[in-house]
């Protein structure tokens, strides 16, 4: 189910407009880092994750669908992925990112096809 991958989910919490540039993101089994840039554009909403030294400084790209929840009280973001699965996934290119469409399709089959 990669259709909605690439928007938020109705149930996260996520305002438009909204900045979420330094908010913790916790995957389901610990802490993965903060965001760096994100994106509210319809049909291609993400974060950029800056991993720090969890994966030696990598950026990851989340599709905005992978966000279960987002608490602006305590400045954090619940997505429904774990730690392996966002460490295995393509890695962050942003190059790539701003123009090469098989690029999305490739970062959205790959969490499209792996389920919390």
């Amino acid at each position: 189910m990669t259709e909605n991958i690439w928007g938020y989910q109705p149930t996260a919490g996520h305002t438009a407009g909204t900045s979420l540039i330094g908010y913790k993101v916790e995957a389901t089994d610990g802490s993965i880092g903060k965001v760096d840039k994100h994106s509210d554009d319809v049909g291609s909403a993400y974060l950029v994750v800056d991993t720090g030294v969890w994966i030696f400084g990598k950026h990851v790209l989340l599709p905005a669908g992978t966000i279960i929840r987002i608490d602006a009280e305590e400045q954090k973001i619940y997505v429904g992925r774990t730690k392996a699965e966002i460490k295995d996934a393509p890695e962050f290119d942003k190059e790539k990112h701003l123009g090469d469409p098989g690029y999305h399709d490739q970062v959205g089959g790959y969490y499209g096809g792996h389920r919390a």
